[in-house]
């Protein structure tokens, strides 16, 4: 079984990738699969949030 990453290497990830299409650093081969994983990437962080939010949501309710 495949474990799940976690929402803070799969941002550090992402900044990676992010600084390199700053610096030029990726080239016009490797841009596709590096746009192709920061998509991969930004998914688990918003699932993440989203389930982050719906947490605390539903702990603040409990509490009222």
């Amino acid at each position: 079984m495949k474990e799940e990453m976690t929402y803070t290497a799969a941002f550090e990830e992402l900044k990676e990738i992010v600084d390199q299409l700053e610096n030029d650093s990726i080239s016009v081969d490797e841009l596709t699969e590096k746009m192709k994983r920061a998509t991969v990437l930004m998914k688990i962080c918003r699932d993440k949030l989203t389930k982050t939010e719906e947490e605390v949501n539903k702990t603040i309710a409990e509490l009222n």
